[in-house]
């Protein structure tokens, strides 16, 4: 089973969609992109997932063309569509989703007012992605 799951820097929900998914799960095949990958993860993001001992400190965002050859079972999107325009995976997929979430990096206010906006967007992951996982894996 191999899922990519998409946004558009790959560097905070993305991220943390694949490493709830994989900590579910480690048979899983898992792999998240962007289409305009940002430079590292967001420390924040990295913080966020550290306190459900879930270690993203060695993820590196990656471009969406580096799975264009690859099939998989699942391409997800998480950007919130509202906001953003959702990249579109032209590879070999057999199911495309759309889970959205608003990007945690975008948040103002303090240094405590932005790390709750992590851990809300963080838990929304989780709560989703353990509802897909049950859905349409684990059956």
């Amino acid at each position: 089973m191999k899922i990519l799951i998409l946004c558009t820097g790959n560097t905070c929900r993305s991220q943390m969609a694949e490493g709830f998914l994989k900590a579910m799960d480690p048979t899983l095949k898992v792999y998240s992109a962007g289409t305009e990958p940002g430079k590292k993860v967001h420390p924040m993001a990295i913080a966020a997932m550290k306190e459900k001992g879930i270690d993203l400190s060695s993820g590196q965002p990656k471009p969406v063309e580096k799975f264009i050859n690859t099939p998989f079972d699942y391409v997800i999107t998480v950007c919130d569509g509202a906001k953003e325009a959702c990249p579109v995976f032209t590879g070999k997929v057999k199911h495309r989703l759309h889970i959205g979430f608003d990007d945690p990096a975008e948040a103002t206010g303090t240094e405590a007012e932005i790390k709750a906006v992590f851990i809300r967007v963080r838990d929304e992951i989780k709560r989703d992605f353990t509802k897909f996982y049950k859905e349409n894996i684990q059956k």
